[in-house]
């Protein structure tokens, strides 16, 4: 950053074109965006850390998203006690799967993307506004996705203009797809996915959407190896945030963890996990 002869910030810093603040970065540091450093040629996929599982879903009056704390680097265990589930703003959360830097990264880029616009503009941007913002980073990418540092978070929030929960996911090259109920992304998502099948129900409370959800990662964890299940031994538990209509919160660690016991308590009776009703 380059300062003029008075040591005051060049005029263009201070009143920058446009609200977004991705323009804004591109005009005076576009080797900071995502996809605009070359990284060399191959695949590097199996030298970075990537994270899985992320699941959410929408419950009456809100949405919950949940994270295990697992990043792998290829069959090594990277770390146990990473986050992957991030607020965006005050009514919107972020869950990360795939490369876990770059991931972070745009996470950061992200916040500060909307945090931009809401100084900028007065006021924050619509859900669906949200939602398409990370599509174009995720776009942005598509270069390093290619070398096999692909990211795919998982986007949710409350819309204050239909009262609920909606769910956002998609793809590397930046499609965003609006899903119903409840998602999930990583590589455990097929087997968390299945879980919350059945267990998920129409009018569930905050409590009760946790619970699945929790359930969902235990499942993963018990199929895939890149997911990491609830660490009794050091007591290191998924992350879980929660969006209503009074904003983003994260469940507390004591509260989740009473959840967890519960579980595991009743997996040593029930290893499968608990029986879905038939009808």
């Amino acid at each position: 950053m380059t300062f003029d002869a008075s040591g005051r910030l060049p005029e263009a810093f201070l009143t920058p074109g446009g609200s977004s603040f991705m323009d804004f970065l591109a005009g005076h540091a576009p080797d900071l965006l995502p996809g605009r450093r070359s990284l060399g040629t191959g695949d590097l996929s199996k030298d970075v850390p990537h994270g899985t599982t992320i699941v959410a879903a929408t419950f009456e009056g809100g949405v919950v998203m949940a994270g295990d704390r697992r990043a792998t680097m290829g069959n090594i265990i990277a770390q146990r006690d990473i986050e992957k589930v991030f607020p965006a703003d005050e009514y919107s959360c972020v869950g990360i799967a795939g490369s876990a830097g770059l991931a972070v990264e745009m996470v950061r880029l992200f916040q500060v993307e909307l945090e931009h616009y809401e100084k900028l503009e007065g006021t924050t941007l619509s859900l669906d506004g949200k939602s398409n913002r990370l599509s174009a980073l995720i776009r942005g990418n598509l270069a390093l996705a290619m070398q096999g540092l692909a990211v795919v978070p998982l986007f949710a929030g409350y819309d204050q203009d239909q009262k609920g929960g909606r769910i956002f996911s998609y793809d590397p090259t930046g499609g965003r797809y609006e899903e119903t109920s409840f998602h999930s992304v990583g590589s455990g998502s097929l087997f968390a996915r299945g879980a919350l099948k059945k267990l998920y129900r129409e009018g569930m409370s905050a409590t009760d959407c946790v619970t699945a959800t929790i359930q969902a990662l235990y499942d993963a964890a018990d199929d895939d190896s890149a997911t990491g299940g609830p660490d009794m031994a050091r007591r290191i538990f998924p992350v879980i945030g929660v969006v209503t209509s009074d904003g983003y919160q994260r469940m507390p660690e004591e509260e989740v963890g009473a959840i967890v016991d519960s579980i595991v308590a009743a997996r040593l009776q029930r290893p499968d996990g608990p029986a879905a009703p038939l009808t």
